[in-house]
């Protein structure tokens, strides 16, 4: 188990301090990451917060994971790996053995 938790179908108007109050409730709260359109700067409606330990992150967990907040209802779960990603992008472009006409 970690302690970095993902949570989502967070409302738009939801910050940073506010996930950071709401779930200091569970425990000691590291960071919290509202994550945000890179052209708008708004929220997209998921965030991620880092609980002190294991256990405060489960505590987290149990506690929030269908909680309503805003009107919506929360998933929050233990956050996954960002999948790897390949150096190579996926272009269609020709291959170099392939002769140029």
């Amino acid at each position: 188990m970690g302690r970095k938790l993902y949570v989502g179908n967070l409302p738009y108007d939801v910050g940073e301090a506010d996930l950071e109050q709401l779930f200091s409730a569970a425990g000691t709260v590291d960071s919290v990451n509202v994550m945000r359109d890179m052209a708008t700067g708004r929220a997209r409606g998921f965030a991620f917060v880092e609980m002190g330990t294991d256990a405060e992150a489960q505590k987290a967990i149990g506690q929030f994971n269908a909680y309503s907040l805003g009107g919506r209802s929360l998933t929050v779960n233990e956050a996954r790996p960002k999948p790897e990603r390949s150096g190579f992008g996926g272009g269609g472009g020709r291959r170099r053995s392939e002769p140029r006409w």
